[in-house]
């Protein structure tokens, strides 16, 4: 089984896997999901000999790059995918000029996942698209 995580200009495919998960499995809207941003955003897509399992969806303004939009299919959950998708994106994004830390909007139960990857929680909790949320960041060393 090979996987591989690259970045891509297959946005159909990213949305189809968004769709999947935050429309379908989680209940977000369609309006909350497709906010127009996505041409302006670099996207990983993440594959299983061939079959799309993953995306993330990247911005890289100032010294802070945003990680957002991570999903995993449901068949591939606790398979360490979700983990190496994240650590393609901090990759992508210490590649970027000017950019010295990656932050992201995590559901609260999620938490965890993002602290063993090197973020630490910050601010208050939030809803995003009625789900718990707190922001997340991770500086990158010099």
């Amino acid at each position: 089984m090979t996987v591989q995580i690259a970045l891509t200009d297959d946005l159909d495919t990213c949305l189809a896997l968004r769709r999947a998960v935050f429309i379908d499995e989680q209940g977000v809207s369609e309006a909350e999901e497709i906010d127009g941003r996505d041409p302006e955003a670099l996207h990983l897509l993440a594959t299983l000999d061939g079959r799309p399992v993953g995306t993330a969806r990247l911005f890289a303004a100032g010294d802070t790059g945003k990680i957002g939009r991570v999903c995993v299919l449901a068949d591939q959950r606790g398979t360490g995918l979700g983990a190496a998708l994240i650590r393609a994106a901090l990759q992508v994004l210490r590649d970027q000029p000017g950019v010295t830390a990656a932050k992201l909007g995590a559901q609260t139960h999620a938490m965890g996942f993002y602290e063993k990857l090197g973020f630490t929680a910050f601010g208050p909790e939030y809803l995003d698209a009625g789900i718990p949320h707190r922001d997340m960041i991770l500086r990158f060393s010099e």
